[in-house]
């Protein structure tokens, strides 16, 4: 009983997540679908993970290479953006 009952929130809780995220992916649609906008947004996606990448490249501290990695990926996430909130 109790575990139905959990279950059925963490239901519940998913969906509005869900319907949040979608939501905000919808009000992104104007700044992906701006060509200029995000062509700029872009290119300064791609110097911050070059800056990742020097900073990842130089290390010789374990916890700073995790985190430009960690930076990398994120970066990478939010190239993908434009597809995302198209649902490409």
């Amino acid at each position: 009983m109790v575990l139905d009952r959990l279950r059925c929130r963490v239901n519940r809780d998913l969906v509005v997540m869900h319907k949040d995220k979608e939501q905000i992916l919808s009000k992104l649609k104007p700044v992906v679908n701006n060509n200029r906008q995000w062509e700029a947004f872009s290119s300064y996606i791609d110097v911050l993970i070059e800056q990742q990448h020097k900073a990842l490249e130089q290390s010789d501290n374990n916890i700073l290479m995790h985190r430009s990695q960690g930076a990398i990926a994120t970066l990478r996430k939010l190239k993908m953006l434009r597809e995302e909130v198209n649902g490409i």
